[in-house]
């Protein structure tokens, strides 16, 4: 940040500047900024404070000609300002709204823990999601829930169970309902979940399922996407998504869920194991599990992800 000193140092060393170095203080002391800041601190300022100054009040000036001209400064995305600092004239650089805002940005998303989501769901918000009419039914109860849960977080909230064919945006709804929770502060977990399944078993190797599984079943917001398109087998069903739904149903933690199975042909995928025993008692379990924790929603439209 120091080169424009060090080029007003060169410069004055120049021989026969003087003239030009009087115009170039007169210009910088004839800064509107400047001659605000001088004045606003003209029971402070000296004038061998100024005199001490003039190259920091020359990089001030400099800089802020560069912004209104439109052109990159010495530090992209901030903008100079002048401040009094150990008995002389500095100037700082403080974040511009564009920085503010993208800094900001980067805070809400950090508050969304999006595993194997795509980047089109971790960046999704309410405004750019295509309110057809088809989807007022579903959105409308996406807004009643964010809506009930940032006046009550402590309560116990139904999320909800969005089913429909591929392509019609239920991930992406996910993403823009955890971006207006993260607006109001809270974290959620959104992730998919038959990816999940296979890291899971990928984790007996380490001894690491317990850990994982901990995180996961103790989201503050829980946002399962896919459900119903994993490889069902006994272990998963029983050991990972039982234990999961168990705990929250327990602890009245909000999850949400998206799937192409409405409720009836997810308990049918849950029946049958890897190894072909139908089951139904269990999946019956499972699914009284996932109707307290969610209210089962279709959602329609055309496939999106088709062009043309």
């Amino acid at each position: 940040m120091d080169h424009i000193g060090r080029g007003f140092r060169k410069f004055m060393n120049q021989p026969n500047v003087s003239e030009q170095y009087e115009n170039m203080i007169r210009s910088v002391l004839a800064d509107p900024e400047v001659h605000t800041f001088l004045e606003t601190n003209k029971k402070t300022i000296t004038q061998e404070m100024i005199s001490n100054s003039y190259s920091k009040l020359h990089e001030f000036v400099q800089e802020k000609r560069k912004l209104t001209r439109g052109e990159m400064g010495q530090n992209p995305g901030y903008q100079p300002e002048l401040a009094l600092n150990a008995g002389y004239i500095d100037v700082v650089y403080v974040p511009d709204q564009a920085t503010i805002k993208r800094e900001r940005e980067k805070e809400l998303r950090s508050r969304i823990n999006s595993i194997n989501i795509s980047k089109e769901a971790r960046k999704a918000t309410m405004e750019q999601f295509v309110q057809t009419e088809e989807r007022l039914d579903v959105l409308s109860e996406a807004f009643d829930f964010i809506e009930a849960y940032a006046d009550s977080p402590g309560s116990f909230h139904q999320g909800l169970y969005i089913h429909g064919p591929f392509g019609v945006g239920k991930t992406y709804l996910l993403g823009a309902i955890a971006y207006e929770l993260s607006l109001k502060g809270h974290v959620t977990t959104l992730m998919h979940y038959p990816t999940f399944t296979q890291e899971m078993k990928a984790a007996i190797s380490d001894n690491s399922v317990p850990e994982k599984l901990d995180l996961i079943k103790k989201s503050a917001i829980l946002m399962l996407d896919d459900i119903g398109a994993e490889i069902n087998s006994t272990w998963v069903r029983d050991e990972i998504l039982g234990v999961i739904l168990q705990h929250r149903m327990q602890e009245h933690l909000p999850t949400f869920f998206t799937s192409n199975l409405t409720f009836s042909e997810l308990e049918q995928h849950l029946r049958i194991g890897n190894r072909g025993d139908d089951e139904p008692i269990k999946a019956k379990r499972l699914m009284e599990r996932v109707r307290f924790l969610a209210k089962e929603v279709q959602m329609t439209g055309k496939n999106r992800r088709l062009k043309g």
